[in-house]
């Protein structure tokens, strides 16, 4: 082929390439001006798109986007449906959409709600007003539970909780946790009788004399009522009817010859009964601390797995052989296990009366009907009867003999377990356990809601750095060895103590007390003031000089 024929062949192909190469250029130039005019138009139809959206779910967003909602409803899941900080959190996160939540509470914020909650109910409490009470003794309107508890710590919990007077004419149940109100709270190391009194002395002082006190058998706390007495600010006293029906049975069986060997034999069937076929009929436990308070249990599950095993023989091999190896000497504890059954029972019957209808006229007669099964000359029967006509001198005295005096403090027992379970974290911090402790109590309303509000941070961090927690101390003192002095302090931390009005008062005011039941007091004429540190700083607690 010759030189220009070359060339022509190669000039042509070289055309055809660039007209190619020309048409595909057109061709994407066009589809990039197109591609990227739906880009914008899309663009465009979807911010417009997400403008209705967020306009539609404003006009038709929940209530709960209010800041007080969204506390009220956080405050419900924690206090009331009883899960956990973090829990409540996520439960809040899950329904953000569909309850129009704009920002989720980290569980710090809840936290810090439930302890402003608990400053703001002591600190909003003020005196209990002048309506009368169960009758026509003066106008006090509240029975206060007294009692002491432990946590982590080198200190002890003293608890004031207060109930209405009337709550039986309102009630057909035991009072429960949203029937009580937590006045006061504080921690000490030690809790003797002269600093009780001592602290309730300046409770009264702002709150005004309770109706009555109902507490348990301490002897601190029955040293605290007698001083209380010696000042003229006493009230009546009232012993809680479980720890009364506990210390009988104690005094009654506690030196039987067959106590020990009952409680004995039943630890070694359960050791027997476990990782066997038979576990689920292995024994209940009971505590050793408030042994007589749940013994009952213990002997009635002796009863009927006594009554699986009937007298005669036992086939070989027998699920029946089974259990009777396991029971060991069992048969032997029958005598003791029915005498204290005939005992127990009917104080189990009239301690269910009286905590669900109170001590009335009508409850004592039935309770003397019911005590009829146990014979006359037993402690048992003497002892019950003797607190029944105490106390139902009591109630006619306030004028309760009709409607209903409580006489239980389940309820502080059940604020102590409520606080040491919930929200307490593993390390039971007892500064930690009794500043929550009066959100505890009572009904969340939208009152306590703007009360907590009104509790500024810079009031919550005064308290809170006052009295630091032991897992912060756990993470500064742990990883660091040979700073374990440092616990000790330049100076001695201060107790944490929370009572009525202490925010809003000034140092050493000078506070009447309430003189309206002078009748009522054995002691010498009562002092027409008192002096009461009422500052919201938590300070140490001191005897009565």
């Amino acid at each position: 082929m010759s030189t220009v024929t070359k060339l022509r062949h190669s000039r042509d192909a070289w055309k055809k390439k660039a007209s190619e190469r020309a048409a595909t250029i057109r061709y994407q130039r066009k589809e990039r001006r197109r591609i990227t005019r739906e880009r914008a138009h899309y663009k465009r139809l979807a911010h417009t798109t997400a403008a209705q959206l967020e306009q539609e779910r404003q006009t038709k967003r929940a209530p709960l986007c209010k800041k007080t909602t969204l506390i009220h409803v956080s405050l419900q899941l924690f206090l009331t449906a009883r899960i956990s900080f973090r829990a409540v959190s996520r439960v809040l996160g899950v329904l953000r959409d569909a309850l129009g939540i704009r920002k989720v509470p980290c569980p710090q914020t809840v936290i810090n709600w439930v302890t402003r909650l608990s400053l703001a109910r002591v600190w909003q409490h003020g005196p209990l007003g002048d309506v009368p009470s169960l009758g026509a003794q003066g106008g006090h309107t509240q029975i206060w539970m007294l009692d002491i508890s432990i946590g982590i710590g080198a200190g002890k919990m003293l608890a004031v909780l207060a109930l209405p007077t009337h709550h039986h004419t309102l009630h057909t149940r035991a009072p429960t946790l949203q029937q009580v109100t937590c006045l006061a709270v504080a921690v000490a190391p030690t809790w003797p009788g002269d600093v009780i009194a001592e602290f309730l002395q300046r409770v009264i002082a702002v709150t005004g004399r309770p109706a009555a006190y109902l507490k348990d058998g301490g002897t601190n706390l029955a040293k605290a009522i007698r001083i209380l007495e010696q000042h003229a600010v006493s009230s009546p006293c009232i012993d809680d009817l479980s720890h009364v029906t506990a210390n009988i049975l104690k005094h009654e069986y506690a030196t039987h010859p067959m106590f020990e060997t009952f409680l004995s034999i039943c630890g070694q069937v359960s050791t027997r009964f476990k990782q066997t076929l038979l576990a689920c009929l292995a024994p209940p436990k009971v505590s050793s601390k408030a042994r007589f308070m749940n013994l009952h249990r213990l002997v009635a599950w002796a009863k009927h797995i006594l009554d699986h095993s009937p007298q005669g023989g036992a086939a070989q091999g027998s699920v029946l052989e089974q259990l009777r190896q396991g029971l060991g000497t069992l048969p032997t504890c029958r005598t003791f296990m029915t005498r204290f059954l005939r005992d127990a029972t009917p104080l189990l019957a009239c301690q269910k009366l009286l905590k669900t209808q109170g001590l009335t006229q009508t409850t004592y007669e039935e309770c003397k009907t019911l005590m009829e099964a146990i014979p006359p000359q037993s402690p048992v029967r003497k002892g019950f009867m003797a607190w029944a006509d105490t106390h139902l001198a009591v109630a006619a005295q306030l004028g309760g003999d009709t409607i209903g005096l409580p006489i239980t403090s389940d309820s502080i027992e059940s604020v102590f377990g409520v606080a040491k379970t919930h929200g307490a974290g593993v390390i039971k911090d007892v500064n930690r356990i009794a500043l929550r402790l009066p959100a505890i109590t009572g009904t969340v309303t939208d009152e306590d809601v703007q009360h907590l509000l009104s509790i500024s941070i810079k009031d919550l961090h005064a308290v809170l750095d006052a009295h630091p927690s032991l897992t912060k101390q756990r993470r500064d003192i742990l990883p660091h060895p040979g700073c374990l002095e440092e616990l000790r302090g330049s100076e001695p931390r201060p107790c944490l103590e929370l009572i009525p009005g202490a925010k809003n008062r000034s140092k050493n005011v000078n506070i009447p007390l309430d003189s309206t039941d002078s009748q009522q007091s054995t002691g010498p004429p009562m002092a027409s003031v008192i002096q009461a540190n009422m500052t919201c700083e938590c300070q140490d607690v001191h005897g009565i000089s």
